[in-house]
């Protein structure tokens, strides 16, 4: 039987299949983005939005509470433009929804309504044919039904039936209205997303399934399940271009509402995708940039960021290449492929976690020996690798203090001119490929590679597994060290704490740069008390995040 009306019960079992159904659709939905910047996150971003989300409506209870915890959630989980628009949409139904005891028809399309006013709102510059539209014009026609069926306390399956047809019909059209979807063969990904909310809140008022995603290799433009092969063609064009914006700036920021408007003019000279939400002195900020200072300068002048976070988007769109790729070619990457024609010199690298590995790809890395601490690559592996490798010439990283003398050996094994690069940790490979040149020599790269991997400083968090004793105190089973150059520098209980104790010893006031890179253990709630202690602790110092899915190794650190 369907609903008739939806109380806080429905909201917290709608957001978490919005939730389930952004998950199976992530990968379709990140895809699909090629705007503003096509570097294939927004399935992602709004999927970690809507984690956010779900994790705030534990316990809760009554529509006051659910439509708090809601925009809350949303507001300090919301991940990148489409994240932020999506918290706007999303904390626009809940401010609708809170002085109700429950929504019917009438109130939906109110919320619907209020949903679109607060997205274009939050947006310096709206452009037609993206999400913005399609809440738009769902919220029209949603308003449309409701005022035909004239009964408020009724009529909310057709009400959101009618909001769910216009925002497919709306989706169709993005390609008409932006130009960059019609030559990439593609709907707007953030409008994508948003239907799947109108799937959720169908499936939770009559219990129709929710859909399933289509295959990744089978997007066209009209219709998420087309199979075109131009338009796949186009699309590839499309994600392999780069912004003329390099970097994208987010952060949260403690300052008065009088004083938004103006920041926001400011950043509207500075960058541009610029997106500010929130109030009562707390909002989440947006901007693609490619002065990073000051975009960070003019929120200063107003308040205090924190969680500062900067993506080098050239960077990611390079990674996102590297997958497509590399699933093209075989299914799914593999550590022995060549990447790119033969060149001079190649650059082989040890490496473990899928994150970590797409950013050596990324890097320009010809080949990958999985291994790391816990699982040391032999000299053969490492020799198979050298002598695949499309050169004569080979630089080898073995991001371990225990591999270089593994990848040493190899020297004497293969008529390939071999240099080993000494990297022993995750953050000096990744601060050597910055100076890797494959049209150089390998002694050449080998000089440059070195001196660029001792200009940073690398960190790491692990749990120990027995009792000892350590310079820094003693170490219980069970505790978290905190590892420099030098050895353990920090002894904790708690990973974060162990982070941010590392970190204090690490990071002076000659520091820019800190990346923190992500491995299995990590919590967005975590990765949110260490940014939030680099932002009150070392103020003049940048965040960056980075998923590595590393294992062991909760939390790897670079600092420049």
């Amino acid at each position: 039987m369907a609903l008739d009306r939806t109380g806080p019960a429905d909201l917290v079992r709608l957001f978490t299949a919005y939730r389930d159904v952004l998950r199976t659709h992530r990968e379709v939905i990140n895809r699909l983005n090629v705007y503003p910047v096509p570097d294939g996150d927004t399935g992602t971003n709004m999927a970690l939005t809507l984690d956010s989300v779900v994790n705030e409506l534990v316990d809760t209870s009554g529509m006051e509470a659910t439509c708090k915890a809601i925009g809350h959630g949303s507001l300090m989980g919301a991940r990148g433009n489409s994240g932020i628009i999506l918290s706007q949409v999303l904390r626009g139904i809940a401010d609708s929804f809170k002085p109700l005891a429950d929504a019917g028809g009438a109130d939906w399309a109110g919320a619907l309504t209020q949903a679109a006013e607060a997205a274009y709102g939050a947006v310096m510059r709206p452009v037609e044919g993206t999400i913005l539209t399609v809440v738009r014009e769902a919220a029209e026609a949603a308003a449309q039904s409701a005022a035909q069926i004239g009964d408020s306390r009724s009529g909310l399956a057709e009400v959101v039936q009618s909001a769910r047809d216009a925002a497919q019909k709306s989706l169709d059209r993005t390609p008409e209205l932006l130009p960059v979807l019609a030559q990439a063969g593609v709907v707007d990904a953030g409008g994508a997303g948003f239907l799947l909310l109108m799937d959720a809140l169908l499936h939770v008022i009559d219990g129709r399934p929710l859909p399933e995603p289509p295959e990744v290799d089978s997007l066209a433009s009209g219709s998420v399940t087309a199979d075109s092969a131009g338009a796949n063609a186009s699309l590839d064009a499309a994600h392999d271009s780069v912004s003329d914006l390099r970097y994208e700036v987010m952060f949260l920021l403690d300052a008065p509402d009088h004083a938004v408007p103006a920041f926001k003019e400011v950043w509207a000279g500075v960058g541009d995708s610029i997106v500010v939400v929130g109030g009562d002195r707390l909002w989440n900020c947006h901007i693609h940039t490619d002065d990073i200072g000051a975009s960070i300068e003019a929120a200063l002048e107003i308040g205090t960021p924190r969680r500062i976070q900067v993506t080098d988007l050239m960077e990611q769109v390079a990674e996102e290449k590297w997958v497509r790729d590399a699933v093209a070619a075989r299914g799914t990457p593999t550590d022995e492929e060549e990447v790119g024609p033969p060149v001079p010199t190649a650059a082989v690298a040890v490496a473990t976690g899928d994150g970590i590995r797409r950013i050596f790809r990324s890097l320009g890395v010809h080949q990958l020996i999985a291994g790391g601490q816990s699982m040391n690559p032999s000299t053969a592996q490492v020799l198979e690798a050298v002598e695949a490798a499309p050169a004569e010439e080979v630089v080898v990283l073995p991001n371990n203090k225990n591999i270089v003398p593994v990848a040493q050996a190899v020297r004497e094994l293969t008529d390939k001119t071999v240099r080993v690069v000494p990297t022993t940790s995750v953050a000096e490979g990744f601060a050597s490929l910055l100076a890797y040149d494959p049209e150089a020599t390998a002694d050449e790269n080998h000089r440059a590679m070195t001196e660029a991997a001792a200009r940073v400083i690398p960190g790491e968090v692990t749990q120990a597994v027995r009792s000892s004793e350590s310079p820094a105190g003693p170490i219980q089973a069970g505790d978290w060290l905190g590892l420099s150059r030098e050895g353990i520098a920090a002894v904790e209980s708690s990973s974060t704490d162990a982070v941010c104790a590392l970190l204090s010893k690490l990071v002076t006031d000659d520091h820019e740069i800190v990346t923190l890179i992500e491995g299995e253990g990590a919590r967005p709630a975590h990765t949110r008390t260490i940014t939030e202690w680099l932002a009150e602790n070392r103020p003049n110092v940048v965040a960056e995040v980075h998923h590595g899915g590393q294992p062991l190794y909760p939390y790897l650190l670079s600092i420049e």
